[in-house]
């Protein structure tokens, strides 16, 4: 089976992450839950329905795309398409105050289930489940649809449905500098398979000169569930999750045993892991723009960051985190369902609203997306050459990852960060980390 996990990064990571990628962010969505639910729940004016189709967008990184594809659409059908850049700082303020005076968008930005759950509760998003069984379900790789569809008894609470559809594929993997890989005597083109042999590799990259291994504190827990996969089942990972299964049991234990084993190789650069807003941020600059850091641990936005901020560095490779020297199960990516877009059903133009969404995700449209964002598409009928060379190591992966309906709590989110930051400086063991991830949990 197809795996694919979505909510555990949707929680997981913190609102300075939001801010930057709708891929890695989600925690603020609790707070619009009544006040949306209470706002739609009554009446049926619509909003939108002027005489063109306003897409309130919340990629940045996509915006040049996007607005290019908007005018080729328009160029086709006649149809005008305004596409109204945000931004993800403001993005959820204002889709929010936007449903409160019900003057909602034609469609608008689907970012992580979380976050959108309220305005799907209230109505405020079509359910293209028909649409999907019509045929437009054929566009999309199978997990993609699996991690977009609401099903019953869903933690959101949302009927179950599919309410958006997405032209992006995103995961978290390795990142890796050719050049510091090809100082050290090393392949770029041949990646570990092992984590006992990427820790050789970064100990060899340290001894030529420069930092070797880095990760932001605030994905310190999507590295870690990357690497319980090595050990445990989805349902095993889901158990621990909802508080079924205890942290201490003997996957989770060797999963932290990472933190100590990266810590006594002496490969993490400058031997913490950054934390506070922009820790990840701080990450990329040190491989992007200043290069002094051999490989990182981020998602595939990534590249997009790279290419805005740093146009001039492209010699990098990207490679699913290596397996664990002892794994009993196949090693899957965290990834998910990222850049995609809900229709307003209330507005006049939600049937131009949904066509264009229909052509924006067919496999030519999503191509454009590949290229010149660049990003991993949705549409499995995309060539594999359409993917930028620095996501394919990472691409070749998403047909196997994770699928954990329920997500890490908040709680837990921050002990495990936070403990992976004194494990590096030798404050807490592992087994004084698992008490306290156990002691979060039970806090839930």
């Amino acid at each position: 089976m197809t795996r694919f996990h979505t909510s555990g990064v949707a929680r997981s990571a913190t609102r300075a992450e939001l801010s930057r990628r709708g891929f890695l962010g989600a925690v603020g969505g609790g707070l619009a839950v009544t006040t949306l639910a209470a706002c739609g729940s009554g009446g049926s004016s619509s909003s939108g329905g002027g005489s063109e189709v306003v897409f309130m967008n919340q990629s940045r990184g996509q915006a040049v795309a996007l607005a290019g594809l908007a005018k080729e659409y328009t160029k086709q059908t006649g149809v005008k398409i305004r596409i109204d850049d945000v931004g993800p700082a403001d993005f959820l303020t204002k889709l929010q105050s936007s449903s409160q005076a019900r003057n909602m968008p034609d469609l608008y930005s689907a970012v992580d289930a979380q976050s959108m759950a309220p305005f799907y509760k209230a109505g405020w998003a079509m359910d293209l489940t028909s649409q999907m069984k019509a045929g437009w379900e054929d566009t999309f790789r199978p997990a993609t649809l699996k991690t977009t569809t609401f099903v019953a008894d869903n933690p959101h609470g949302v009927k179950p449905g599919i309410y958006s559809a997405h032209w992006e594929t995103p995961a978290l993997g390795i990142f890796a500098s050719s050049a510091k890989w090809k100082a050290a005597g090393l392949d770029p083109d041949q990646p570990p398979t092992t984590m006992g042999e990427f820790i050789e590799q970064l100990q060899k990259i340290k001894k030529s000169g420069t930092g070797a291994f880095w990760f932001a504190s605030s994905l310190a827990n999507q590295l870690l569930q990357t690497y319980a996969s090595n050990y445990l089942t989805d349902d095993e990972i889901n158990a621990t999750f909802t508080g079924k299964s205890s942290w201490k049991s003997e996957g989770w234990r060797k999963t932290m045993q990472l933190l100590v084993d990266l810590r006594d190789a002496k490969v993490i650069s400058t031997g913490a892991l950054p934390s506070g807003n922009g820790d990840n941020t701080n990450v990329e600059k040190a491989f992007f723009n200043t290069q002094g850091v051999a490989a990182i641990f981020d998602g595939t936005a990534a590249v997009g960051v790279a290419r805005a901020t740093a146009p001039n560095f492209t010699d990098f490779r990207s490679f699913a985190l290596p397996k664990a020297d002892d794994a009993t199960q196949t090693s899957r990516l965290v990834a998910g369902a990222a850049k995609g877009a809900a229709v307003n059903p209330r507005s006049k133009n939600a049937a131009k609203a949904l066509k264009f969404l229909q052509w924006l995700t067919a496999p030519a449209q999503q191509q454009v997306f590949a290229q010149k964002v660049p990003l991993i598409p949705s549409a499995r009928a995309v060539s594999e050459k359409d993917i930028p060379q620095q996501l394919a190591g990472i691409a070749a992966e998403t047909s196997d990852v994770q699928l954990v309906p329920n997500a890490m709590a908040l709680q837990v989110v921050a002990a495990l960060q936070k403990g992976a930051q004194a494990i590096m400086l030798k404050e807490r063991t592992v087994d004084q980390l698992l008490g306290d991830l156990d002691a979060a949990q039970k806090s839930v």
